[in-house]
């Protein structure tokens, strides 16, 4: 049943951009946001951009840079990786949103904090957890039983 207060309608939107905010590195579409507030996903559009500023992708785009520019600061992990690690699955789009929101490209980003303190290696990032999504086959674990699927 649809939210029928004000009131109601925007605790239903907290909780989808609290999911975007939360799940930002996972494939999320409009779809699933507006399943997540409980509301039409062309109501949701409408009533998510109205309240917020942002269209829920524009919110989630912004979301994954922060992100990025949190990790390009303080790993070694490279720009492509920080790329699909953050949720992003082109290398060009993401580089794109990139500039087009910090005025300059990730690379050019990261060289401003080089000479900064010690970057934490991307295997330790990895290994806890803090780096959840892997692209490839080479990071992800042979099935039980050593057979390929």
């Amino acid at each position: 049943m649809p939210p029928s207060t004000p009131d109601d309608v925007l605790e239903h939107l907290r909780r989808a951009h609290d999911h975007a905010d939360r799940h930002y590195d996972k494939p999320l579409d409009l779809e699933q946001l507006a399943a997540v507030a409980g509301i039409s996903k062309f109501h949701f559009q409408r009533l998510f951009t109205a309240t917020y500023g942002l269209s829920p992708a524009e919110h989630l785009s912004r979301r994954r840079i922060e992100r990025a520019q949190d990790l390009l600061r303080a790993t070694n992990l490279t720009v492509t990786e920080v790329c699909m690690t953050v949720g992003f699955s082109s290398l060009g789009s993401f580089s794109g949103r990139f500039r087009e929101l910090v005025g300059e490209t990730p690379s050019q980003f990261r060289s401003r904090y080089a000479n900064g303190a010690p970057r934490i290696p991307g295997c330790y990032l990895f290994m806890a957890g803090l780096a959840e999504r892997h692209v490839g086959s080479a990071s992800q674990e042979k099935p039980p039983g050593g057979a390929a699927q």
